[in-house]
């Protein structure tokens, strides 16, 4: 590994790649000063999505509109870390691109990846994984013992595992070896066969897989290849589940990113299969490996299956003439869900949603790959893409958001309330990417199509959106029309959520560029009311930062303090990463003028560093850049050009998360 930049484990299905790249990561993550890095990639359906994938792993900021791969290797720039990124085998030509540019571009990167074919990339070195030795495959180990083989150790370690107080004897050691060649060491293969130890002794496993196979093979005398043996092992354990088991084995797999019990029970139960016994199935599959536990354990639990078992459920679920049906239930699943969340996401749930739709994440983006690749369902994607805005806005996902919102806007080109809905939220995108010629032109659309259709509510919020813009551009009196005529239509509809709240925190902002400070603390005071009534974080938060800004214009510094760092920790329950850093940004305003150079030194590093990562500083902003370069040379006055340099490199190498902590506890002191 310290010779080769890339190496990559290859062999079949359940030969164990995934683990050995685990153990290596785990023996070399402090050999790498920034440590090792797993990238799951089974779940990633579209080849688009995986420098997003990779972005998100390594806890970046997901908003520029800048190519990821370009903000990829910006970010890893002058970091020594191992990268591992995990089932490359249905996207290679993807993998090879991005991990051909990686490796170009940060000299200090070490990548490991898991496959089932080669990447084929100049420079790739292979290591084909080998199956477990079974007894009489290593003349090296004669005379050693049985339990020196590795896929004898396995069966043991996993039997007892499952049966405590089993053993390795006289009585069954024939049998264990024979199952394990008959399984050509296979890690999976055995696993499987080793859970039957409950019921059964290994003679018995043995003769019933014996049975499996002959059948399998229609009586041929001729074994079983290695490439088919996994397969082979897999659907025995499919005969050996109930079946209702089977039933929900095959429906489960269409989950591209795991599930839990209520997804199971919408997706999975009927025709055989009733809500009341849906535990009692998930835990048989449990019992049987078939699905392992996954996340935090005080979290809500979430089940997953292991690559090779859900193709095979896949493959049983066509045969079965089901698959239309169960991917149909599965994406109007993620539709309800997605609009739910919308609904829902005013009020003091916010945070779980954030948290449910990370966790949903993978099945979201198959949901919407499932209809944005049927012309007939397009539409209903474009939905999904539009009513999650609070996921792509709040949560760190707007590059993501703005993907799949131009794809869907791309296949929807007809005259629709969706499209004029979906038109708003990407220019809002835009709008905070600093990509304000295309909002613009998004929300050029977006108004005449919402004329065309006599559709108030996409009007009222594309005239909020062009406000927003406006202010950005410095044209603050154009802005504050436009603000106070969105809020009229909002509440001429008869609308109050985060959005029509946000639409007085921007007419605020506008008051606040033009000097009228009371009127602008005013309504940031009474949305803040709003918000407490309604249990509400997040719009919150927006007005807590307008609120410090007006404060910090107006020579109230402590109270400015105050109020931002209410918002920078509201801010950081979100990972909203935008907000983060316009907080930290205007700490270190504030700081300035409280004479402290040096925490404004660190401040600064931290907020450039992410402002890099959203893409354009401060959005462009004429206001906001001339405030900035007056901290700036504020700070060199107070402790000089070298202390200021120092503090600056300092907060610039922190992560986002370690610069909130700075800001709001002090603990992270800098040299």
């Amino acid at each position: 590994m310290r010779c080769q930049r890339l190496v990559t484990l290859t062999g079949a299905a359940g030969i164990g790649k995934t683990r050995l790249a685990l153990r290596v990561a785990t023996h070399l993550r402090n050999v790498f000063a920034d440590g090792a890095w797993l990238v799951e990639l089974g779940a990633v359906g579209d080849a688009h999505l995986l420098p997003h994938t990779v972005a998100d792993t390594l806890g970046m900021c997901d908003r520029t509109d800048t190519p990821v791969v370009t903000t990829l290797t910006k970010h890893l720039h002058g970091k020594q870390l191992l990268l591992v990124l995990d089932d490359c085998q249905h996207m290679l030509d993807a993998c090879a691109a991005l991990v051909s540019t990686l490796l170009q571009a940060v000299p200090k990167l070490r990548i490991l990846t898991t496959s089932r074919e080669p990447l084929r990339v100049p420079g790739e070195h292979l290591l084909t994984v080998p199956p477990l030795s079974v007894p009489g495959s290593d003349p090296r180990r004669a005379g050693r013992g049985l339990a020196h083989d590795e896929a004898v150790r396995l069966f043991a370690d996993r039997a007892t595992a499952n049966r405590p107080g089993f053993s390795l004897n006289p009585g069954n050691r024939t049998a264990i070896a024979r199952l394990c060649r008959r399984l050509d060491g296979m890690p999976l293969a055995i696993e499987l066969a080793a859970l039957r130890v409950r019921a059964l002794s290994p003679a018995q496993i043995l003769d019933r897989l014996d049975d499996y196979l002959d059948t399998l093979n229609a009586g041929s005398q001729v074994a079983v290849p290695r490439l088919q043996t996994l397969q082979a092992a897999i659907g025995w354990s499919f005969t050996q589940c109930s079946d209702q088991a089977q039933r929900l084995w095959m429906r489960a797999s269409v989950f591209a990113g795991g599930f839990d019990l209520h997804t199971a029970d919408a997706v999975g139960t009927g025709n055989g299969i009733t809500s009341a016994a849906i535990l009692d199935v998930v835990t048989e599959l449990l019992d049987k490996s078939i699905i392992t536990r996954c996340g935090d354990a005080a979290t809500i639990a979430r089940y997953r299956m292991l690559e090779p078992i859900r193709q095979y459920g896949l493959d049983k679920l066509r045969e079965a003439g089901e698959k239309t049906t169960i991917m149909r239930r599965y994406c109007q699943y993620y539709l309800r869900l997605a609009e739910q969340g919308e609904r829902e996401w005013f009020g003091p749930h916010q945070v779980k949603w954030c948290a449910r739709l990370r966790a949903e994440q993978a099945n979201v983006r198959a949901a919407l790959d499932s209809y944005l690749t049927e012309p007939a369902a397009a539409l209903t994607g474009l939905r999904i893409a539009a009513s999650v805005w609070f996921y792509w806005t709040a949560c760190g996902c707007l590059r993501e958001g703005r993907y799949w919102l131009d794809r869907a806007l791309a296949l929807n080109p007809q005259p629709t309330p969706a499209r004029a809905k979906g038109l708003w939220v990407n220019a809002r995108i835009a709008t905070f990417q600093g990509d304000l010629p295309a909002a613009e032109q998004l929300l050029s659309q977006c108004l005449a199509l919402a004329r065309q259709l006599d559709d108030r509510h996409a009007l009222a919020y594309g005239t909020q959106m062009l406000g927003i813009a406006k202010l950005l551009t410095g044209d603050f009196r154009d802005a504050e029309a436009l603000l106070q005529d969105a809020i009229a239509g909002h509440q001429a509809n008869q609308e109050l959520n985060c959005l029509t709240l946000l639409a007085r925190v921007q007419l605020a902002n506008a008051w606040v560029f033009q000097g009228n400070l009371e009127r602008a603390v005013d309504l940031c005071e009474d949305c803040r009311a709003v918000c407490h009534d309604h249990g509400e974080c997040w719009a919150q938060s927006y007005a807590l930062h307008t609120l410090a800004l007006a404060e910090w214009t107006g020579g109230e510094w402590d109270l400015a303090t105050v109020h931002e760092l209410e918002c920078l920790r509201l801010k950081k329950t979100f990972n909203d990463t935008m907000g983060m850093t316009l907080a930290l940004e205007l700490l270190a305003w504030i700081t300035a003028e409280q004479g402290a150079g040096e925490r404004t030194g660190v401040l600064l590093g931290a907020a450039q560093r992410s402002w890099q990562d959203l893409g354009l500083p401060l959005f462009g902003s004429s206001y906001f850049m001339a405030h900035h370069e007056t901290c700036v040379k504020q700070a060199r006055q107070i402790c000089g050009d070298d202390e200021y340099a120092n503090a600056f490199q300092y907060g610039y190498w922190l992560t986002l998360v370690e610069a909130a902590d700075y800001a709001l506890t002090g603990r992270i002191d800098p040299p």
